[in-house]
């Protein structure tokens, strides 16, 4: 088995957008397109996490592999962690979890990450590109994050916090985050561990369990934005990009 494993969260249960990951997008499911795009990361072994049999045997029948998850945990990352415990016997020692809901993220960004994972920097790992304009800015579906540096012009630096709700002027590097995060087995391991904390309840952003509990995030910035779906309009705005592509 490889030392990286890619696991992808998914469910069907979703207050904004129900079913989502069984949307068809030029004639394929959202969850097929998010393995398919791990596959090809070449990063390591895929496996999607679902407590839900017809994503399981959708996985499957195309050869991939599933993990049946507990119906309820209160975070993605905490389904990502049941996976890495009972279907592991071998524990990988780098684990991505890949939002099962990001069509249109580049298969490269997740080598990226791992890549960057490897080198024993950081306890977690995550992606951030531009942010477009102003009504990106205001709007607080988009998650940004504040780093020490600018990121366009290095390779990674560290995070220091996550908002949905920012003023501009806080400061110079402020970005758009891609929901995707790569953790050092320790790291994940001492994440679910913790008690969720305040700010990541305030905020409903799990990544602020890390950062109150003083782990290390870095970011690495890519130049494309892909999009989280969570509604039927970003379903619309993500079809509507990659059906543009062909």
């Amino acid at each position: 088995m490889s030392s990286t494993v890619i696991i992808i969260p998914s469910r069907l249960e979703a207050k904004r957008l129900p079913n989502k990951p069984l949307k068809i997008i030029k004639g394929n499911e959202i969850i097929n397109h998010v393995y398919d795009l791990a596959v090809k990361s070449g990063a390591g072994e895929v496996l999607v996490a679902t407590p839900d049999k017809e994503i399981s045997e959708l996985i499957i029948k195309k050869g991939g592999k599933s993990f049946l998850s507990k119906d309820r945990h209160e975070t993605g990352t905490d389904r990502v962690y049941e996976a890495f415990k009972v279907y592991y016997s071998n524990k990988p020692s780098i684990i991505i979890n890949l939002q099962g809901d990001m069509p249109n993220l580049k298969s490269e960004s997740i080598s990226y990450l791992s890549n960057y994972l490897k080198k024993g920097l950081c306890d977690v790992a995550t992606l951030a590109s531009s942010l477009q304009d102003k009504s990106e800015i205001e709007n607080n579906n988009i998650v940004k994050v504040v780093t020490k540096n600018n990121i366009q012009n290095s390779d990674f630096s560290e995070a220091l916090d996550f908002k949905r709700i920012i003023d501009p002027k806080e400061s110079k590097f402020i970005y758009h985050h891609i929901g995707i995060y790569g953790f050092t087995s320790k790291a994940l391991i001492r994440y679910v561990n913790c008690k969720r904390s305040k700010l990541e309840l305030e905020r409903n952003l799990e990544q602020m369990r890390a950062l109150e509990n003083n782990m290390k995030i870095h970011v690495g910035y890519i130049k494309s934005n892909p999009l989280s779906i969570d509604t039927e309009e970003d379903f619309l705005e993500v079809k509507k990009e990659m059906e543009s592509n062909d």
